[in-house]
This record gives C-alpha cells, structure tokens and sequence, in this order.
C-alpha cells in the first residue's frame, strides 16, 4: 500500500507522472461516451488488442467491448508503481479497464509484456487456447519508439527525421511557450531502416502469421492497424520523412497479408488512417504541436473535432462492426481523418500558419487546449478528481 497525493510532473512533451483516478476517469469517460451513442450487441466476439493501454488502442478496445460485448484480450507494456514512482497512465488506464467491464459483466484479460517479443507472442496464443476462443477481430495499435528484435536481437531505434535534405518550419518551444523555428536533420540511411523496423508492417506480419499457424483466427477475422497521413504541411517530417517510410511499409505489408487473409479464411486486413491527435509520441514531433492547436481549435468551432473515442466508435459501428462493409478509398483505406483533410479546414489552417507567431498564438490556435489534452492523458485536470486528496497508487490489474 502506498497513498500520496498526485501532482504533475511535466517538462516539454514529457510527463513522468500519472494520476490513478484520473486516468480511471478517463476510461470511464470513454465508456460512457460508447454507451451513450450505442446499444450494446451480444455478438459473441472475441477481441485481440496489441497496444491495448492508451489511444487508439485503449479506445478500440472500449468500442469492441461496450458496443458489441466482445470478449477481449489486451497487450500492453506498462510500467506499474514501483518505489517514489507512480505506475504510467497506460497502467492506471488498464486497471480502469478491467474495473469497469468486470462491473459491467464483460470478459477481459491482458498480458502486460514485449508485444514485439516471441515470448508475449507465446504466451497470447497460450490464453486463447485456455478457453478464449479463436479471434474474430484483431486490432494493431503499437505506437513505440524502440524495438528488439525478436529474431536477430538487433535494437532499433525510430527517429522523426526528414529524407534527404533538411527541413526548417515553425514550432511550440513547449518547454519557453514561444513560436520558433526548427530545423530537423536529414536522417541516415540507417536511421531510416531502423524507424521502419519499429514503426512499419513487420510486426503485424508476425502476429497474424503466427495466429494463423496456430489455427487461432476465426472464419471471417478482420484484422485493423492504423496510420496517419495528414495535410501537405506536415509531409516533409511525417509522410515524406522517415515515419512515412514506416508507414509506406505498413501498408504494403497490409495489402499482403489481406489477400493471405483473404484466401485462407475469407477474412480482411484494414488500414484505418485516423485524425490526428494528442499523444506523447505526436507531442514530441517538431511542428505537429502547432498544426494540432491550430486544427483543433478550427475543429471545435465547425463541430467536427474527433478524440480516439469518437473515432474508434465510428469505425466499429459504420465500418467494422459485425455484418458491416467498411467504406474504402481507392487505395483500399478506411478514412477517418475525412473529417481533419476538408478542404475548408485545410485552407483555414494554411492562412493561420502564415499568421501565427508568438504574440498571437493562443488567440488564433487552441494551445491551451492542447496542453489541457496532453495533462488528460496522464489523468490530471480531468473533471471531478481532487488532486489534493491522497490516492492510493500502487494497484493491481484485476
């Protein structure tokens, strides 16, 4: 047992802190949000999550288990409270998790570990083979900056990087609060192999293929990964730089292993492009802190803004819920950043850009909201927490 009182601990793009109730909230939040907008279906799905703690992956979960009672298990690596240390938001939010659907009467399990390593890998086709049942829905959420190797040992490390040439733009000094410039080195060429060796298709590929040598997807199974593309603005250090690569991977790796898919069980293999969002790893990405306050104030005003739970619940009751056909681009890609590249969004963007300084920009961007946002992540400033009151901050996962 350890009870403290919870204050923020944040620099920049960094927290190294979280709040348990507050990141309890956030699920339940989230929850409610999914309950709100959906009747829950007793469909019988069985749900696997790789990145099952925060975003995206933490939404889809939510979704799958709220909208259609699905069965899940989650993977996630999560540091649980050790010491003066508390646990990482992405621990608190699984404990949330698991609190919530056991009230509710729904079926979770989760695997705290590697989900890069063979060894997680075995011990998830061990749980499904206890009595889980084969997967009706995979769903890919990783977003991590480091990876070894399962097979050659080799450490990669991803890095956010133009190719070719270096790039200078406008960014949020987060640490002064200023408007400045930034200049980002062209990356090397191993630089580049090593972010698409963390962030590309290769690790996906390995999922399925070793659930399909196990036999442990089901007739039918949809498999989804998700990516982001955004506006031209931000092509020179996300799409046309290194991340892109990653992502270029990803989806040459997906089209593959759909019609793999595809003949053997007469399943799918989706890319979900998503909105852009607040994250650790989107914060910590030179210029895309002020494009996101600009868009997301210019969001807000139209009434189009998305969180990953908006998005998540739009994807898995429009698109891949039970007995839907997903919408597709010509590309074969679901499009949930439809919303994000309007093209009157997009122009509104391009005259705040050339605008925007450091006397102005709280006024004409949402930075406050963002950096609200960001402290949300980590369960602080969340509504109806007090953050005077001493919590209890070691915890199990039920």
């Amino acid at each position: 047992m350890s009870v403290e009182i919870v204050k923020p601990r944040i620099r920049g793009f960094i927290c190294t802190n979280a709040h348990p109730i507050g990141c309890r909230q956030n699920v339940q939040d989230q929850v409610n949000y999914i309950k709100s907008t959906t009747t829950t279906n007793q469909t019988g799905l069985n749900a696997l999550v790789v990145g099952a703690s925060t975003g995206y992956g933490l939404a889809s979960r939510i979704a799958l288990t709220w909208a259609y009672a699905a069965k899940s298990l989650g993977i996630f690596y999560e540091r649980p409270a050790s010491g003066k240390r508390t646990a990482t938001a992405g621990y608190y939010n699984s404990v949330g998790f698991h609190q919530l659907a056991a009230q509710d009467g729904f079926s979770a399990e989760s695997i705290n570990g590697d989900a890069f390593s063979d060894e997680v890998k075995q011990e998830t086709v061990d749980r499904i083979k206890g009595g889980m049942g084969k997967i009706d829905t995979l769903v890919y959420s990783i977003a991590a900056p480091r990876r070894i190797h399962p097979r050659t040992g080799a450490e990669h490390n991803s890095v956010l990087k133009p190719i070719g040439q270096s790039y200078t733009s406008q960014t949020i000094d987060l640490n002064r609060e200023v408007v400045t410039d930034v200049t980002l080195e062209a990356a090397s060429e191993q630089e580049i192999s090593d972010t698409v060796a963390v962030m590309g298709g290769e690790d996906l590929e390995f999922w399925v293929d070793r659930l399909l040598a196990e036999d442990l997807l089901a007739q039918g199974a949809t498999v989804v990964t998700y990516s982001y593309i955004g506006p031209e603005l931000t092509w020179a250090i996300y799409r046309d730089g290194t991340i892109g690569k990653a992502k270029e991977d990803l989806e040459s790796r997906v089209n593959k292993l759909n019609q793999q898919l595809s003949e053997k069980l007469g399943g799918n293999v989706y890319l979900s492009v998503n909105k852009a969002i607040v994250s650790q790893a989107s914060m910590a990405i030179p210029v895309v802190p002020l494009y996101m306050s600009i868009l997301n104030q210019i969001m807000d005003a139209k009434g189009t803004n998305e969180d990953p739970i908006a998005q998540m619940g739009r994807l898995f009751t429009e698109h891949l819920g039970p007995d839907l056909s997903p919408t597709l681009d010509a590309e074969g890609r679901i499009r949930l950043d439809d919303r994000e590249l309007r093209a009157d969004v997009t122009a509104e963007i391009i005259e705040r850009w050339g605008q925007i300084n450091t006397d102005n920009f709280r006024e004409i961007s949402d930075y406050d909201g963002l950096q609200h946002s960001f402290r949300n992540l980590f369960g602080f400033d969340v509504d109806g927490v007090d953050y005077d009151e001493a919590v209890e901050v070691e915890i199990d996962i039920p």
